[in-house]
C-alpha cells in the first residue's frame, strides 16, 4: 500500500478522534460511516475533483478502521 495513503488515513483517524472521540456503539459508527459515504457519493454525482474524492474516500476508510478498532475488534480467524 502507498505510504502517503497510509499516512493520510492515520492523520484522518487522529484528527477525527481528537475532535469527536471514539465510537460508543455500532449504531453511532453506522451513522458516521453512512454520512461519510453519502459525502463521497455527492462528490461522485457532482463530478468533484480527484482531490475532493480522495479526501472523502480517506474519511470513509478512516471511519471504517475506527469502527473495527473501537467497536468490533479484529476476530481470530
Amino acid at each position: 500500500m502507498d505510504k502517503q495513503l497510509i499516512k493520510d488515513i492515520q492523520e484522518e483517524i487522529e484528527y477525527s478522534r481528537s475532535k469527536f472521540g471514539a465510537f460508543h456503539s455500532d449504531h453511532e459508527a453506522y451513522a458516521v460511516i453512512l454520512e461519510e459515504f453519502d459525502e463521497l457519493w455527492d462528490c461522485i454525482k457532482t463530478n468533484s475533483s480527484k482531490a475532493k474524492k480522495y479526501q472523502e474516500t480517506i474519511q470513509c476508510i478512516a471511519m471504517l478502521t475506527c469502527y473495527i478498532n473501537e467497536v468490533i475488534g479484529v476476530p481470530e480467524l
